[in-house]
């Protein structure tokens, strides 16, 4: 039997420092629960910072990082490690290592991305070869064969390709340009970014910078009028069964449309929890 194709191409722009596009990922996880095989999703690497002075540069400092890691960490609920880092991070190592992962490995760029980034709010440094390597690791990946598809100029050009499409936003995301960053030639998308596409007719929709649940729910109630929900899940050890990762509280949370304590509680009866800042990831025990 013929597998139908996903309604609805979802592109986020992406980077796996960025702790809104971490924040955010309870969301994600929510959309990917409701509609399933209905959503096709891709990354795009935005490149932060491709030297750690490029922060410096704009005034921000590890200090600043910290205090910007508490308050979005308590607003959002995602577990930060809000420690004092000993510097700033390039962020471009890791995106041509998800990159790479995307051209050569594809089963393999949602889970690195995801290892950098729990690497990354552990506390660790995205540049630091310790990072560069464990990551991989964490996802399956031979390290030495990574290290080799990153010199791969296909895959730099990708990066390249990347780059540029994360600065050049969709006319309708400049409606919203409190969403979108400065970079030397205008605007560019901020971490996380959607652009959605309706297959049937190639309707596109430009999400720009983090939002609440209600804008992505919206505009994909909007493209796929009448689709079919997923019922919410029955406990919180579906949730983290179906993920088949560790989550942190909040992404349950949100899954399951309770509160983060409420979460909380109950993964504690059925989860093993690893500490990361105020909080933590929870696996099935």
């Amino acid at each position: 039997m013929a597998v139908s194709a996903p309604d609805v191409c979802i592109t986020e722009f992406t980077d796996p420092g960025c702790p809104w596009a971490w924040s955010s990922e309870p969301f994600r996880r929510r959309l990917q629960w409701l509609y399933g095989d209905k959503l096709d999703w891709s990354h795009r690497m935005v490149v932060l910072a491709d030297d750690p002075q490029e922060y410096l540069d704009k005034g921000f400092t590890p200090e600043k990082l910290s205090s910007a890691y508490v308050k979005i960490g308590r607003e959002h609920g995602m577990p930060m490690d809000t420690s004092l880092r000993p510097r700033m991070a390039a962020t471009a190592p890791a995106c041509r290592a998800v990159t790479a992962a995307r051209v050569h490995a594809p089963e393999a760029e949602v889970p690195l991305l995801r290892a950098f980034r729990v690497r990354n709010f552990a506390g660790e440094l995205l540049d630091e070869p310790a990072t560069l390597e464990g990551a991989p690791a964490d996802a399956g990946l031979d390290v030495g064969e990574l290290r080799g598809w990153m010199e791969d100029p296909d895959v730099e050009a990708r990066l390249d390709d990347d780059r540029a499409a994360a600065r050049e936003p969709m006319d309708a995301a400049r409606v919203l340009d409190e969403k979108l960053a400065n970079w030397s030639g205008g605007r560019r998308y901020t971490c996380p970014s959607y652009e959605i596409v309706r297959r049937s007719d190639g309707v596109r929709i430009a999400v720009p910078g983090f939002q609440p649940f209600a804008a992505y729910d919206v505009v994909l109630a909007n493209l796929v009028p009448g689709s079919e929900r997923r019922d919410p899940p029955s406990s919180v050890l579906e949730v983290l069964e179906w993920a088949g990762e560790p989550l942190a509280t909040r992404e349950v949370a949100v899954v399951c449309a309770i509160g983060h304590d409420e979460a909380r509680e109950q993964l504690g009866r059925v989860a093993v929890e690893r500490h990361l800042g105020f909080d933590g990831l929870w696996s099935a025990s």
